[in-house]
């Protein structure tokens, strides 16, 4: 059954309003939007899936349709872009058996990152929910412990047992080493990127959740599955010489910038 990937976009961002408009300069120049940019990358996933942009606000849902993307309209009482993207699931028929949450702050996301999740949720019918991890090296845990130091919330770092189900994700990171890495380095730290394939069930199963204390705290919306018992799955992929970085802070706008021109990204 074709896969859904959904981007969900909220212009009324607490730490960064407007984030999804903000433009980034490719490696030839050009301006494109932050979320044009994530569903760029979207539509580059294999297997032919349906995108489309979630959304409560009429700026983006203008600026999306204008360069060509199908806009599904959600309410504005979601509070993370999981319970988004039950939304517009349910908003399109409810039909799609795997549905991809693509968030529109990760433009640099690679295409196979997606399409391991939606191979993991093939391949185990038992997975409700799939989410991937990337080994951090030097450079990348050192831009997350220099956001630390700096006060900056930047990227997620998750820990998870032998068979891959995840223990905890956190915005600080964990496991604490006290080793210094170089740049090209492997460390013990994985990065969590922000993307999640689920099954329609467990979708359906998270809209009937309260938001519990640890996901309250660390405004992590994955967290509501632990918090209620239900496994997250953690699909360990390679970056392939790619860099990656998520938009959470107006920092991160030159951040990511410099690492598409070195990888010429337009």
């Amino acid at each position: 059954m074709q896969p859904l990937i959904v981007i969900p976009a909220r212009y009324a961002s607490t730490r960064y309003p407007g984030k999804p408009l903000v433009e980034l300069t490719g490696a030839t120049g050009e301006k494109k939007s932050l979320i044009q940019r994530s569903w760029e990358a979207a539509k580059q996933v294999g297997g032919d899936p349906r995108v489309v942009v979630a959304t409560d606000d009429d700026r983006i849902r203008t600026a999306a349709e204008a360069f060509g993307a199908e806009v599904v309209m959600t309410s504005e009482g979601c509070s993370n872009g999981t319970e988004r993207c039950a939304e517009a699931h349910t908003a399109l028929g409810g039909t799609h058996e795997v549905v991809v949450n693509l968030q529109g702050d990760a433009p640099l996301t690679p295409h196979w990152f997606v399409e391991a999740l939606i191979d993991e949720l093939v391949q185990d019918a038992d997975a409700g929910m799939a989410t991937p991890v990337l080994r951090c090296d030097g450079r990348a845990l050192n831009g997350f412990l220099e956001d630390r130091r700096a006060g900056r919330v930047g990227g997620t770092t998750a820990v998870f047992d032998t068979a891959r189900h995840a223990l905890y994700f956190s915005k600080e990171v964990i496991p604490f080493t006290s080793r210094s890495y170089e740049d090209g380095e492997a460390t013990p730290v994985f990065h969590h990127v922000g993307v999640y394939a689920y099954r329609a069930q467990a979708l359906q199963d998270y809209q009937g959740w309260p938001e519990g204390p640890l996901e309250r705290l660390e405004g992590l919306e994955q967290l509501r599955f632990l918090e209620n018992g239900k496994p997250v799955r953690c699909v360990e992929v390679d970056a392939r010489g790619r860099q990656f970085w998520e938009l959470n802070n107006p920092e991160d706008v030159h951040r990511i910038e410099a690492m598409m021109s070195e990888m010429r990204l337009a």
